[in-house]
């Protein structure tokens, strides 16, 4: 039974004619001689690439998946074309960052990969992976179950107790457009939420650095997969002194518009709200992270300390925030301030507040996020309120200290 596989095609190269192949041109499967299909005895799956790359297979439970990534390709209209399994509850493909791409298949009962390999044609490079799927009861599946190493998720660093920029200092700000890569968020005609996002963080960053008060780090620049622990891992690294999660997600049912910011709470304020944090997580359940155990991995008792100081301040932080939008002339939704577990607001030692900018699921909201004016707009009445945060914070440091 395989834990996990990882096959490195390079000594295949050598045996390859000095035309088959353009060493700089991505990869790219070929959806047309690719399948998925059951079988008597599990699932196989088949990918056809225009040229070898390396690859690795793994399973993660929680639920039961099995996780392919890939050098980099690209996937075409493979998602729009190959055939379902009734062992699948679904296929999903996308970027997953670090020159990387990933295939995830979430099972409908769980599955051991019995055989997984590379087949190269030497005239032109082209390569036929098979996966090979077979039934195993729960306890086997959880024995091999785990991603390898190299996939792993960075230590975070131990947690500090927070610290108060001093007078003078630039302040951290890590801004964390929502989604990317294999997970596009919400979507409505044609639109990704993890590009509208991405937008809208760029655009930010540049109206809090010329300030002149702030320094700026993204958890990401560019449409690739950040798991939501690395998210926070990412912020830690910089020294953020405080972190924005930008999301703008859609409604399957009943209707709403305008922003809404949350803090973290370990009971939601509503249904919609525990809702939501759930399917953030669910999202990177899909793109193969597990979060089991990813929460900031000391003593109960110092999450607990570091955040009696760190939660009133995102406290503040998302009151102003409120503030500044509805200044701003942002719709606001009409419970504009909630709170809810989102997973990416669990750094104990960093003020946190997610920004839900709208619904993609009502026209004008998803109007105003595609227009510069209405953005340029909000992201002042953003900067308005995190500088006022910033002089309401240092304040209150002073209170403290007498």
């Amino acid at each position: 039974m395989l834990r996990a596989v990882l096959i490195i095609v390079s000594t295949l190269y050598l045996n390859l004619p000095a035309v088959a192949q353009d060493f700089r041109a991505v990869a790219r499967v070929e959806a047309a001689e690719s399948y998925l299909i059951d079988q008597e005895q599990g699932a196989e799956l088949v990918l056809s690439l225009t040229q070898a790359v390396p690859f690795r297979v793994f399973t993660l439970e929680g639920p039961d998946r099995v996780v392919i990534d890939f050098r980099e390709v690209t996937w075409g209209d493979l998602a729009e074309t190959i055939d379902g399994s009734t062992a699948m509850s679904s296929v999903t493909t996308g970027g997953a960052g670090n020159g990387w791409s990933r295939m995830v298949l979430t099972l409908t009962a769980p599955m051991a990969v019995v055989e997984a390999g590379m087949n190269t044609d030497a005239d032109d490079g082209s390569a036929l992976i098979r996966v090979r799927l077979e039934p195993v009861d729960r306890a086997g599946f959880a024995a091999n179950a785990g991603a390898p190493g190299s996939v792993l998720l960075p230590t975070a660093p131990a947690l500090a107790a927070p610290q108060r920029p001093g007078a003078g200092d630039l302040i951290m700000v890590a801004l964390d457009p929502g989604h990317g890569g294999v997970d596009p968020g919400a979507q409505r005609d044609g639109m990704d939420e993890a590009d509208l996002m991405l937008v809208f963080a760029l655009e930010l960053r540049e109206a809090l650095l010329r300030t002149g008060r702030f320094d700026v780090v993204l958890t990401r620049e560019g449409n690739w997969f950040v798991s939501l622990p690395q998210r926070v891992t990412i912020a830690r690294a910089a020294g953020a002194d405080v972190f924005l999660s930008l999301h703008a997600d859609a409604l399957t049912e009943g209707r709403a518009r305008g922003a809404t910011v949350y803090t973290l709470s370990d009971t939601a304020s509503d249904a919609a709200s525990a809702a939501l944090a759930e399917a953030h997580d669910r999202a990177d359940l899909l793109a193969g992270v597990d979060l089991a155990g990813n929460d900031d991995e000391v003593a109960g008792v110092l999450i607990d300390l570091a955040r009696l100081e760190t939660a009133p301040r995102s406290v503040a932080l998302a009151d102003q925030l409120v503030g500044g939008l509805s200044a701003a002339g942002a719709t606001l939704y009409n419970q504009p301030r909630l709170e809810a577990g989102f997973s990416v607001l669990k750094a104990a030692d960093i003020p946190s507040v997610l920004l839900e900018l709208g619904f993609l699921s009502d026209v004008g909201d998803l109007e105003n996020l595609q227009s510069v004016d209405w953005r340029a707009r909000v992201q002042e009445g953003i900067r308005d309120a995190m500088l006022a945060w910033v002089q309401e914070d240092a304040a209150m440091s002073v209170l403290l200290r007498r």
